[in-house]
């Protein structure tokens, strides 16, 4: 294993800038918010630690990046940020997100709600869900794993874009089918194009049976039907919907929008904003971010970060209870109840809890 380890000065310069105006801008923050900021150059946090790679095929080792610090992203002209005109965050579902009618639309409510905590300040609109035909994206059942795929770039970013609303930050789809962006990859958890304000993101390899041999979402030989026969789409697949599934789809969502609002691979501190090459690394990703991104965030949208962290708080107490698992089986749509399974969410409470005790100091 080895540590991606920055000096203070390093973390200090990339939180706060040498360029006078943005240092001015940070002391505008007051005293409370900058000492919990102020962790991430502190030695012995225990907030906020370095980078750890595991192997060969992380991220940062595989896909090298320059680094963007505060400075590099206010200044980035490219970059997009809420208006008064466009300052909606829309969620469009492609395919059911679970094995009932029910079961999907209170996953996808899960998520708009997250998403409204984390993006504090936006409001978070849900559309109404399609099929995957209503999009005429091409598809192909993967060669290694068996299983549906539809490709994430093309017609499906195009339909994303014509369903974009005029007060629309971003339009996000959502979807339990894999991704692949082209003939040659083996799959991607997500594509978007930052220009248009659009992304298309799966949940498929977060079930826990995704890469089990015993998988029920491989399709059959005698179930292919043609690229353009979108019945194979039909009663496909959808992994239970337990609290793993659901943080690592809050991760995943999360991360991606923060691309669209101009937030680059972190290569600080431990940060959702890290990319990640594979499921494991994924994991290994904290749920919130680094004090570098979490400012880039505020500068965005102009949120008070002690209500941010009282928001998120909040989604994990809300209609939460211990249960593990919250998915029945596939059998009819009823009176369920559904609570919110946020079991895998208590480690990162805890931490929320250290933030705010330093910020209500």
């Amino acid at each position: 294993m080895k540590t991606v380890r920055h000096s203070e000065q390093t973390l200090r310069t990339a939180l706060i800038s040498k360029n006078p105006a943005l240092v001015s801008q940070y002391e505008k923050f007051d005293a409370a918010e900058r000492r919990l900021m102020n962790e991430a150059f502190r030695p012995a946090s225990d907030l906020f630690g370095p980078i750890t790679l595991h192997s060969q095929s992380d991220w940062i080792t595989s896909h090298p990046e320059p680094p963007q610090d505060f400075e590099e992203f206010f200044n980035d002209p490219s970059r997009k940020t809420p208006s008064r005109e466009k300052h909606r965050i829309y969620i469009q579902c492609i395919g059911s997100l679970g094995n009932t009618r029910i079961i999907s639309e209170e996953y996808v409510k899960w998520l708009k709600g997250y998403c409204e905590a984390f993006f504090y300040g936006l409001t978070v609109k849900l559309l109404e869900p399609v099929p995957v035909s209503a999009t005429r994206c091409a598809f192909r059942v993967n060669d290694s794993t068996e299983n549906l795929q539809i490709h994430a770039v093309g017609h499906i970013l195009h339909f994303l874009k014509k369903k974009k609303p005029e007060d629309a930050f971003c339009i996000v789809g959502v979807t339990m089918i894999d991704l692949y962006p082209r003939d040659s990859w083996n799959f991607v958890f997500g594509q978007a194009s930052l220009t248009d304000g659009v992304g298309i993101f799966s949940f498929a390899r977060y079930g826990g049976d995704f890469y089990s041999s015993s998988y029920k979402g491989k399709v059959k030989a005698s179930q292919r039907q043609s690229s353009r026969d979108y019945s194979v789409f039909d009663n496909y697949y959808t992994p239970e919907v337990t609290s793993v599934l659901l943080l690592r789809s809050c991760k995943t969502l999360t991360h991606e929008i923060g691309h669209i609002f101009g937030l680059r691979h972190c290569q600080w501190l431990a940060c959702l904003m890290q990319g990640s090459n594979h499921l494991e690394e994924a994991d290994r990703r904290p749920l919130d971010l680094c004090p570098i991104c979490l400012r880039k965030l505020q500068c965005a949208i102009g949120f008070n970060i002690v209500e941010r962290y009282q928001a998120l708080v909040r989604w994990i107490d809300d209609e939460s209870a211990d249960t593990p698992r919250v998915t029945p089986k596939r059998s009819h749509d009823g009176n369920v109840n559904l609570p919110k399974p946020v079991e895998a969410f208590k480690e990162w409470k805890e931490w929320i809890i250290k933030c705010l005790a330093i910020v209500q100091k």
